[in-house]
């Protein structure tokens, strides 16, 4: 039986390596059809009747009156982006506790998480300071 060549086992890997590939390729594709099946098929069945009313731009069905600006208070994004910060926190604590978990790293892991804590402390006590966790 002849020894594989080196040349051989690279061509063999790439072939293995762009099988999984062609697969993704073939899903994407297929995902790519289903869309473009899906609205076709709206476009052909709809009924097309346009009228004034329909051409109008409204908001959750009212109807605009006065002018398009509106004021909106720029806390709602504060608490807006309090809530991501700490979502993300939460987020960050789960693959944190298995490396925890995982031994040698038990150290290491802990005086990380303590550093992100404090930032993420840091924030908020500057937060709670400025005034942006009263609700007025």
């Amino acid at each position: 039986m002849p020894e594989p060549t080196v040349a051989g086992l690279a061509a063999e890997r790439a072939d293995d390596y762009f099988a999984g590939y062609s697969v993704v390729g073939l899903l994407a594709l297929i995902g790519v059809i289903f869309v473009a099946v899906a609205f076709g098929a709206g476009r052909l069945l709809r009924p097309v009747v346009p009228t004034p009313e329909k051409l109008l731009t409204y908001e959750c069905g009212v109807d605009p009156v006065g002018e398009g600006w509106a004021h909106t208070q720029v806390r709602y994004y504060v608490y807006a982006f309090l809530y991501v910060i700490f979502a993300v926190d939460s987020i960050f604590l789960f693959p944190w506790a298995t490396v925890f978990a995982a031994a040698g790293y038990g150290a290491t892991t802990l005086v990380e998480m303590f550093i992100f804590l404090g930032f993420l402390a840091v924030g908020l006590l500057y937060a709670w300071k400025k005034g942006v966790l009263t609700w007025t």
